[in-house]
């Protein structure tokens, strides 16, 4: 490029003798030469060296391709390509920011994060009722050093702490997008499908086994009936609900020793309130005393005061007419934890195309190797006017 010496006019020719060259890789830009609009180069690069174009003659006013990154602050002439520089801008604004999740992915993501969340509280409440019966009981003060105790009140708590965890973490995970603590939320589920598939296959292998034993199981709880706060409520509720008393029958009840007639407490050849025929006697609360003495009458005699059949057959016939509600609550939870397992599976999958998407070709450009295509290089520059 040749510009015009000191003291020519414009609108003459100038010799070559008084003409010098021009480099426009090292002269400033805020520097402007006379009968000059604007900097033939932007700000942004000035004092550096920008390549031109094979295709663009010397002469042009407008940069050759510069990095990917730097062409929507390069192309700031008005010599470039219609639609480049907007394509530029586009390419550069969007660069390092994700795509949005659709709209199927979008329901998944808050349904899992509702469906856990309640999930999530029902865990808690079962772990503070757990926390809460141990604490009454003193069953975690009592047992310090000792092994665990053998303690519903401890599965409560326990199962709710697992609940609550690994429902939390499908909760957190769905919210926050984060897929380490969705694929915890999976393994979670799936430790819970095959531990119910354990349960599930011991039960029906050993059906016939635990309804042979079920009478037996009812004499050891007679036995430990004042030990256990528990045990001794779920006896009262199986006597009370089966109209029964006892394991085989009523007389069962001598091998406790404190209903045994042979004690010497006050409860000698007496019988647990829950198995009278009617243990309320017309009042509002249980008579504690309405089994008083029984187990000294005679047959004919007890049976006006409790009910003499064994709780073992009666149990046994509820437990074949509710065996196929107990398989439908079953298949029901498993079904449940099945579609949460799916839904975690396809916002994973969702999560995991979005992020293919921000880092594949299209972010980088259209060769994929950073560099824009042959479609958004500039085009050649127009020559100066003389």
């Amino acid at each position: 490029i040749h510009r015009p010496a000191q003291g020519h006019r414009q609108d003459q020719p100038s010799s070559p003798a008084t003409e010098e060259p021009v480099n426009l890789y090292r002269r400033p830009l805020s520097r402007m030469e006379e009968g000059e609009r604007s900097p033939l180069l932007p700000q942004d690069t000035a004092g550096q060296k920008v390549p031109l174009s094979v295709r663009s003659p010397p002469t042009s006013g407008c940069p050759g391709p510069v990095p990917w990154e730097n062409q929507a602050e390069g192309w700031d002439c008005s010599c470039c390509p219609l639609g480049t520089k907007r394509q530029a801008l586009r390419a550069t604004s969007g660069k390092g920011t994700a795509p949005s999740l659709s709209a199927g992915s979008s329901c998944v993501k808050y349904l899992i994060f509702l469906s856990n969340f309640l999930f999530t509280l029902l865990g808690l409440l079962a772990l503070a009722i757990g926390l809460w019966g141990l604490a009454v009981k003193g069953s975690l003060g009592s047992d310090l050093g000792r092994p665990l105790p053998a303690d519903p009140m401890l599965g409560l708590a326990l199962g709710g702490l697992a609940v609550s965890a690994v429902s939390l973490a499908g909760c957190l995970g769905a919210l926050c997008e984060n897929t380490c603590l969705l694929r915890g939320f999976s393994g979670g589920i799936l430790a819970f499908l095959v531990l119910e598939a354990v349960v599930g296959a011991l039960v029906v292998a050993l059906w016939g086994p635990l309804q042979d034993s079920l009478e037996h199981t009812l004499r050891v709880a007679i036995t430990h009936y004042q030990d256990d706060p528990d045990l001794r409520f779920l006896i009262d509720e199986v006597q009370l609900g089966l109209r029964c008393c006892g394991a085989a029958s009523y007389q069962d009840w001598q091998q406790n020793l404190y209903f045994n007639c042979s004690s010497p407490g006050v409860q000698a050849c007496s019988l647990p309130a829950s198995c009278c025929i009617d243990p309320h006697e017309d009042g509002a609360s249980v008579n504690d005393q309405c089994g008083f003495g029984v187990l000294g009458l005679d047959a004919e005699a007890a049976q006006r005061v409790v009910y003499l059949e064994g709780c073992g057959p009666p149990l046994q016939q509820w437990l074949r007419a509710n065996l196929a509600a107990a398989g439908g609550y079953a298949i029901a939870v498993v079904l449940l934890q099945g579609a949460e397992l799916l839904l975690a599976a396809r916002l994973l999958r969702a999560l995991a195309a979005r992020r293919g998407a921000a880092s594949g070709p299209g972010a980088l450009g259209e060769d994929g190797t950073g560099h824009p295509g042959p479609g958004l290089r500039a085009a050649p520059a127009a020559k100066p006017p003389r």
